[in-house]
Order: structure tokens, then C-alpha cells, then sequence
């Protein structure tokens, strides 16, 4: 889902919607609001994942149509949480209580905001996914300047050799960490400098629970406390001048250490990174990646749903 993610300004790019140089720069995305149509089935979370790089669009805001389902299964998860919430006497509980009421109101009588027919857009991009047959990362230091993996490779400017690998922010999910996991079991202790953060205290205990974080010791990772670590620029640092492969939100200059070359892309392309020390081939990407995870999809991908966990309860 992230070489969709980029594949959005990639395909900008291509239709002259979006340039990378700051000078006289041009920004379709620029203060619009962002519909997404065409992905009714992805589930909340990975909606979520396309969302929230609006941000790095500098749009306004960001939609994405889904059917009803996701969202009540999204939903019903978080009315547990937020009724565990209340028992563990978080925040008030007239107010959680009140929003809880509210979600299930709605899942009594769903109903969608959907686009007029008849809307008018400044622009449509269309991306046949079919077409998307390598990973495409973001390059350093520009959310904008995004390329696939082999014209990457093919660049004798781009930096090739990675020396730190960070799998974190509030780009991720438990699905990308299982994935992480998956492409790590076995290889031994990585040659580079690998840095894991999941994003909250309930995903830990569940990659705890599942036998990840064992995973990720044997890979010799710096598994960070949960939030943001090397995402927010402030918590911790890369070495200076570093090469980084990063599942994070941007990569601006200095953001992560000072004089950083910062890549953006998947946490399934972080692993790969990580065993090799390299940006892989895109040939050595499908040969580890589809291998690794073969049969495994279900169980990787899959996300906490609260009220499906048997005697669920907020802990330390």
C-alpha cells in the first residue's frame, strides 16, 4: 500500500500536476481537498496510510470512499477501546461514553457522505494498479521527489548503500511489523543500523504476544519505545550524514540527523534493506519478499480489533 502512497505524486509527476524543484514549483495538490475512489474494501487502517500523507501533499484535507463494513468493524474495535478506556478510569467517562454511544448509533443506521455526480474537480488522476509492478519510494529529502526502484537504481546520483533502517511512525500498522518480522526470521543480525518503533503500547504487547519481538532482537534491532522515535526529529537521531531507508510521514533535510539522505517506502523494502545493506534490486525484492510472506497474508495483515480479543483490557 505504500508504493500507492507514492504512486499518487509519482503519476502527478507524469501528467506535468506536480514538480519536485522549489523554484516556480507546481502543486496540484496544494491547499485541494483529496478524494479517493476506486479502494471501497481497504480497511480503516490502511485508508488511514493513504490519509494521512495528504499532509505531505499540503492538502487541505483528505477522503477516501469506502463501503459500510470496514467502517463498522473499525468502529465496533474502538467502542471496546473506549469502553476499556472508561474502566481503567482514563479521561472523563460522560464524554468517551458519549462518543461511544455516537459510533453505535451510527452502526444502528449507517449512512455515507458520498461525492455529488455531477462534482467538478481541479484534477483527476487515475492509477490502474495493475500498472504498479515495483516499489516506488520517496528520495532524498523531498516527499515529492518520488521514483521507482529501478530508475533509483539506474541514477548514478541517487545513494544506493543504506546504513540505517528506521520501521515506524504514524504511517504504520501491526501488519507492517509482522511483515518486517516475517522478512527477518532467519537472515541473522543485520548489517545495518535497524530501528523499530510501533506506534502504540497495544501494538507492542500484541507483537510481544505473537513472538516479533524475539524476531527482532535475533535481527540485533534497536527496538525503541512506542511513538514517534526518529520520526519526530527530536526523540532520537540518525548518524550525521547517514543513508536511511524510513517507513515514516517525510523526509526534509536535517529532520532525522544532520545531513541525513532520507528514503521513504515500505516496511516490507525496509527488511530488504536491512539484510542487505543495499537498496535491492527489483529482482531481489520480488525474489525475498513474495517468498517470505507466501500464505502468510491473512495472518500478517490482519489488525487489532478490540472487540475480537478475548477479555480485552488497557495495560501498562
Amino acid at each position: 500500500l505504500r508504493d500507492l502512497v507514492n504512486a499518487i505524486p509519482y503519476y502527478a509527476i507524469k501528467e506535468g500536476l506536480l514538480t519536485v524543484p522549489k523554484k516556480n514549483k507546481k502543486n496540484i495538490f496544494a491547499g485541494k481537498i483529496l478524494e479517493i475512489e476506486g479502494l471501497p474494501k481497504l480497511k480503516v487502517e490502511q485508508a488511514f496510510e493513504l490519509s494521512d500523507a495528504s499532509a505531505e501533499r499540503s492538502a487541505a484535507a483528505c477522503s477516501i470512499a469506502l463501503d459500510k463494513e470496514p467502517i463498522i468493524e473499525y468502529l465496533k474495535s474502538n467502542i471496546t477501546l473506549l469502553e476499556s478506556m472508561i474502566k481503567a478510569g482514563y479521561g472523563d467517562a460522560t464524554t468517551i461514553q458519549r462518543r461511544a454511544d455516537k459510533m453505535k448509533e451510527w452502526i444502528a443506521n449507517p449512512s455515507l457522505v458520498k461525492a455529488d455526480a455531477d462534482a467538478q474537480y481541479a484534477a483527476v488522476i487515475e492509477i490502474d494498479l495493475n500498472d504498479i509492478k515495483e516499489p516506488i519510494l520517496a528520495c532524498p529529502n523531498d516527499p515529492d521527489d518520488v521514483a521507482t526502484l529501478s530508475e533509483i537504481l539506474a541514477d548514478e546520483n541517487r545513494p544506493k548503500k543504506i546504513d540505517e533502517v528506521f520501521v515506524g511512525s504514524c504511517m504504520t500498522n501491526i501488519g507492517h511489523y509482522r511483515a518486517l518480522g516475517e522478512v527477518l526470521k532467519g537472515e541473522g543480525q543485520v548489517p545495518t543500523r535497524l530501528w523499530i518503533a510501533p506506534p502504540t503500547k497495544m501494538d507492542k504487547n500484541q507483537l510481544i504476544q505473537e513472538g516479533y519481538y524475539f524476531l527482532f532482537g535475533a535481527a540485533g534491532a534497536r527496538i525503541e519505545i512506542p511513538g514517534c522515535s526518529l520520526c519526530m526529529g527530536n526523540q532520537a537521531r540518525v548518524a550525521d550524514g547517514a543513508v536511511v531507508f524510513s517507513t515514516s510521514t517525510r523526509n526534509f533535510d536535517n529532520r532525522m540527523g544532520m545531513g541525513a539522505q532520507v528514503y521513504l517506502g515500505s516496511a516490507e523494502l525496509a527488511a530488504v534493506c536491512a539484510i542487505l545493506g543495499r537498496l535491492p534490486s527489483v529482482e531481489e525484492y520480488m525474489s525475498i519478499v513474495p517468498t517470505k510472506l507466501e500464505g502468510k497474508s491473512e495472518d500478517v495483515y490482519k489488525y487489532l480489533n478490540f472487540n475480537l480479543i478475548e477479555d480485552f483490557a488497557l495495560v501498562d
